[in-house]
């Protein structure tokens, strides 16, 4: 099985990010219990649990600092339009 791939991440709707984190984060919850009782068969598990959780956290941050940058350029934007109709009317 390989690593899932980052486009996949990016392609999920950011409902779907945030609930495909709580998903993984309860999966490696539970894989840490399976090694804690020696249940544990497939250790790698672990780090196809970690790479999917990096990623879906990165494509959230990315998208948070998108939304933040366009509110600042909609923010600028209004600032310059109000300084401009009060110095010009």
């Amino acid at each position: 099985m390989s690593l899932p791939k980052i486009k996949e991440a990016r392609n999920l709707s950011d409902a779907e990010v945030a609930e495909q984190i709580l998903a993984v984060k309860r999966q490696l919850m539970n894989l840490r219990l399976q090694q804690a009782t020696g249940r544990m068969e497939k250790p790698h598990l672990f780090k196809h649990a970690r790479h999917r959780l990096a990623q879906l956290m990165t494509v959230e941050r990315e998208r948070q600092i998108l939304a933040d940058l366009a509110l600042a350029q909609e923010l600028a934007t209004a600032k310059s339009e109000q300084a401009a109709s009060a110095t010009g009317g």
